[in-house]
């Protein structure tokens, strides 16, 4: 099972621009179980996938996930301490990494908590070589799909703010200046060609300084 969860408020590796491999590289794996754990473990290194791991805690998981950088991490619910949705969450939210859970319970109550922190993936026990193939290629994929939404919202986001500054720009310009709105702009343009600057920087002096441009 998939979802795709919510955009984090702040993500260590997952900023605009950023460049992820088409698939994960290095998995992170945290079960209390040790034959679990052991399970899970030969199941990734026979998919070719470099193993970080066992932690046997969510605090060790999110050790681990800091030192480490994983591409994923594998988590089950529930574990001694802090438990897998809650380590899921500082993992994802403060680190970037996406999740996948594991565990013996489908519980709708686990589904729609993980939905909200960074889940990509719900593997049942006991998970198979071939469940575990495709539960990491369908959640990295889903995760790679909202990293490429997350960076086009940043994107317009972003433009439409440098918008509205060279638009309050302009406007000073036209008032003090007592030009059309289209020179204005011009005049915008050439003092940035002319400083070799983005047209933005030059708009934000405008505004800070309310100073008149030269021709």
């Amino acid at each position: 099972m998939t979802n795709t969860p919510d955009t984090p408020q702040s993500h260590g590796r997952n900023g605009a621009g950023q460049d992820f491999p088409t698939s994960p590289r290095r998995v992170l794996v945290a079960d209390d179980e040790h034959l679990v754990a052991a399970g899970l473990i030969a199941g990734l290194k026979d998919l070719g996938y470099e193993v970080i791991g066992p932690a046997s805690n969510g605090e060790k998981a999110i050790e681990m996930c800091r030192a480490e950088h994983p591409d994923m991490a594998i988590l089950d619910i529930r574990m001694p301490g802090l438990d897998g949705l809650a380590a899921g969450e500082t993992i994802y939210n403060e680190l970037g990494i996406p999740i996948i859970m594991v565990s013996a319970y489908s519980d709708p109550e686990y589904v729609n908590s993980g939905n909200r922190i960074g889940v990509f993936g719900y593997l049942l026990k006991p998970v198979t070589r071939d469940q575990l193939r495709v539960g990491l290629e369908v959640s990295w994929a889903r995760f790679l799909q909202q990293s490429e939404l997350s960076d086009e919202v940043d994107t317009l986001h972003t433009r439409l703010e440098h918008r509205k500054v060279i638009e309050q720009a302009k406007w000073i310009i036209v008032k003090r200046k007592g030009v059309e709105e289209p020179e204005a702009m011009r005049m915008l343009q050439k003092q940035a060609r002319n400083g070799r600057r983005p047209l933005v920087e030059i708009a934000q002096s405008v505004i800070e300084s309310e100073a008149l441009l030269g021709d």
